[in-house]
């Protein structure tokens, strides 16, 4: 099936928006593909045995998007970077909750490849990159923005900057000094 067309979930998320709950019924088949996808790339990077499913991922997120209905949508960047924020908050929250990720121990280091600028693999501490992001986005908002977006959202740089409303070149050197901030942090805090 072809993705659908940015316009047509657009003007679901604005119709959703602005109270029709038929265009939620709408929207979610048009979607799911793509949160699933969403999904299985955050699974692929968190460590052998997690308790949570990819398709239990995509639920909760769901059922935290409805609890967002308040959200001012601005069109489908927007909704996937929201997605990919609650999907990321989840996994955070599961580790927390879990005390397997937590400084020290047996933990598993988290890798930075400076190709890739933020490069997670299965094991890694979430919760050290959701801190240093945390940290990032006290300092620098936006440049925090665009790793979550880019990043943990799958953006381009293109709809990066649409959805942050830049430019092109502006993304480019948010993600060029947030990746070598985020390498710095993370070997200061120990989890490099």
């Amino acid at each position: 099936m072809p993705a659908p067309a940015a316009r047509d979930v657009t003007e679901l998320l604005l119709a959703w928006g602005g109270g029709d709950e038929a265009a939620l019924d709408a929207l979610v088949p048009l979607v799911y593909a793509e949160l699933h996808r969403l999904a299985r790339l955050y699974m692929r990077r968190e460590r052998h045995g997690h308790t949570l499913q990819t398709t239990a991922l995509v639920n909760e997120a769901y059922v935290r998007l409805i609890d967002a209905s308040r959200v001012r949508w601005q069109n489908r960047s927007h909704f996937f970077a929201v997605s990919a924020r609650l999907m990321r908050q989840i996994l955070v929250d599961a580790a927390r909750a879990h005390g397997s990720l937590k400084r020290g121990g047996d933990v598993a280091r988290v890798p930075l490849d400076d190709d890739l600028a933020v490069s997670l693999e299965r094991g890694d501490d979430l919760v050290a990159i959701d801190e240093a992001l945390t940290a990032l986005s006290a300092m620098d908002p936006r440049k925090a923005q665009v790793v979550e977006l880019r990043y943990f959202g799958g953006l381009t740089v293109e709809e990066t900057a649409e959805v942050l409303k830049v430019s092109v070149d502006t993304v480019m050197r948010d993600w060029k000094v947030a990746r070598l901030w985020l390498h710095r942090e993370l070997e200061r805090s120990g989890a490099h």
